[in-house]
């Protein structure tokens, strides 16, 4: 058996609103929102009375997804300081292809992203750079050179 395909990427907040307009504004667009409640989400999370808050956003080209997940019960749990370094272990990112990687970024100020470290030239492929934005989440930013 094979996998047909990665589905989405699952990411809990705890503004859902804001982890929303950060992707929007980075180009995704919504695909809807919803509840997610009942023993289905209890058995599959392996948590008791889940109540949950969830909006899917995808890429223009509708290949690549994200569910964000605001949890109403239980509490979300923190996983430690949102501003961790790229190497934590179980951490890492989340990245796009973008056209212009200085345009993003300028974008994404406002929704609170700032800079891991500083864009960076990779030989004469690409330009590359992180933003931490919404909840301390590491969005990977790489600019093709033509």
């Amino acid at each position: 058996m094979a996998i047909q395909r990665m589905d989405n990427v699952g990411i809990v907040v705890e503004d859902l609103d804001a982890a929303i307009a950060f992707f929007l504004e980075l180009g995704m667009e919504l695909e809807g929102r919803g509840q997610v409640e009942g023993l289905f989400a209890d058995q599959c999370t392996g948590l008791d009375g889940v109540r949950c808050d969830i909006a899917m956003v995808r890429t223009l080209d509708g290949h690549s997804r994200l569910e964000l997940a605001k949890y109403r019960s239980p509490e979300a749990i923190s996983a430690g300081p949102r501003n961790r370094p790229h190497n934590v272990l179980g951490t890492h990112r989340v990245m796009f292809a973008v056209d212009d990687i200085e345009d993003t970024v300028a974008r994404l100020r406002p929704h609170g992203a700032e800079l891991v470290g500083e864009i960076a030239r990779f030989e004469n492929s690409y330009l590359l750079c992180y933003v931490r934005g919404p909840e301390g989440i590491i969005v990977g930013l790489a600019e093709q050179l033509r």
